[in-house]
């Protein structure tokens, strides 16, 4: 669908779906349909515990290896979750060692709390709090790594501003999840324009602030009841982002 579409590349969600865990499957599939994987998106979801390894170092650095076979410039990982204990103890420095050892770019995703801040919380100015599951925050920026990724949709689940959290990131923002979401607590993954949040006005700041990351349309379609309306959504999600990243279509090495 993707190669139907015009969409420059994939990201691959390693996760249950055994093709999503075999590199030589998803290699033919990039090679058969011409569509390269641009990212691949370390398994990190609570259903994804047991895939490739129980241990979520081993899960990192596959995923890494994985990008480096199927030639993808960045891996997305979400922060640990609060009961990893020693791999969020020392998530930091393997990210560093990782990115330093292979050259891709570990690209640490913005999250959302279970409960999002009440006004008490915002009244002590506190970013990002709530009950959350993540160590020591679901804002990587909080922490600081060399490179990040922006989830539309989590900033709305844990009502923080997108453009804000993207400010803080600044030049470290190597890969967006163009989505949408209306700032209800969950993760919505609407297409970009129908929920609240400022997509567009994300798009161009990265138009016109000399973005040279990767933008993916991370979007439900689980609404779509037919094959036909699936692809139309995700054609119509293609439509918005180029028209709204229109100057970094001029850049040669921009892909979305």
């Amino acid at each position: 669908m993707a190669a139907d579409l015009g969409y420059d590349g994939v990201e691959v969600m390693v996760w249950a779906d055994a093709t999503s865990q075999d590199v030589s499957a998803l290699r033919r599939l990039a090679e058969q349909h011409g569509v390269p994987v641009l990212a691949v998106h370390a398994p990190c979801l609570l259903i994804t515990q047991r895939v490739w390894s129980p241990e979520p170092e081993e899960r990192l650095r596959r995923a890494v290896v994985a990008a480096s076979d199927l030639g993808a410039g960045t891996v997305v990982v979400h922060p640990p979750f609060r009961w990893q204990r020693r791999y969020a103890e020392n998530f930091e420095e393997l990210v560093a060692d990782l990115e330093e050892a292979s050259g891709i770019r570990i690209a640490v995703e913005n999250m959302f709390p279970i409960r999002p801040p009440n006004s008490w919380d915002r009244l002590r100015g506190t970013r990002a709090s709530g009950l959350s599951a993540f160590r020591p925050s679901p804002d990587p920026t909080e922490v600081g790594f060399r490179n990040y990724t922006l989830d539309v949709s989590h900033a709305a689940a844990s009502q923080n501003d997108p453009l804000e959290l993207m400010r803080r990131m600044g030049e470290r923002l190597a890969h967006v999840h163009l989505t949408d979401g209306t700032g209800t607590p969950r993760d919505e993954h609407l297409l970009p324009g129908h929920g609240s949040q400022p997509c567009a006005e994300i798009c161009t700041a990265l138009g016109s602030g000399g973005y040279t990351g990767t933008v993916v349309i991370e979007v439900s379609t689980r609404k779509a009841k037919t094959v036909d309306q699936r692809a139309a959504q995700l054609a119509e999600a293609l439509l918005f982002a180029r028209l709204h990243l229109e100057p970094l279509r001029e850049n040669p090495d921009f892909e979305l």
